[in-house]
């Protein structure tokens, strides 16, 4: 695992870049992304590590991808596992989420590898018009609540669906769950 230091350097880095680059103030990026100026101040520094949800939040109100902030350079080909990745924690951190493949903008998507333990509900805000998951499921049982709709995938099934609406990650069983999630986004 990467140590705390670097990886919150980068995130703050990263934000700093897009925010400047798209000629934002910091008090223009808080009314976008429903997060604090100082909090937004204190990453940018260096200072604070976004949760998950705080790092959603971010990407989704300035229209970017959760990977950008976690982007490595890629080479030619990549093997990756859990182990090599920057986790992501959420849900009083009964969720990990892996970045295996961060966002690339010549395929628009990112996969993530992630684990939800017993009792794990992770909510997600809708993510932009047009926006797509693929869910597997390597072990246990997922329940998807997609808007109103609860949706139950089980060991070596696939879901795919549109995450431009409100949706939740839960895991309701007593085993913990794994899945691949790949998120495509067309309109980047």
């Amino acid at each position: 695992m990467i140590p705390i230091e670097p990886i919150t350097l980068k995130i703050g880095e990263k934000l700093k870049i897009l925010r400047t680059t798209r000629a934002l103030s910091l008090d223009e990026v808080s009314a976008l992304t429903s997060v604090s100026k100082p909090m937004l101040g204190q990453i940018e520094r260096g200072q604070s590590v976004p949760t998950v949800t705080t790092l959603w939040k971010i990407a989704t109100g300035l229209k970017a991808p959760l990977s950008y902030f976690l982007d490595a350079p890629q080479a030619e080909y990549t093997v990756v596992g859990p182990e090599q990745s920057t986790v992501i924690l959420g849900d009083s951190d009964k969720m990990r989420a892996y970045p295996l493949f961060t966002y690339d903008p010549v395929r628009s998507a990112e996969t993530f590898y992630i684990e939800f333990d017993p009792d794990c509900c992770h909510s997600s805000d809708k993510h932009d018009d047009g926006v797509e998951e693929h869910i597997f499921v390597l072990w246990g049982t997922l329940r998807l609540v997609l808007g109103d709709k609860a949706v139950d995938v089980g060991e070596k099934q696939a879901v795919r669906f549109r995450a431009d609406i409100p949706h939740s990650y839960q895991n309701l069983g007593k085993r913990g769950c794994a899945v691949y999630n790949t998120i495509f986004y067309p309109n980047h």
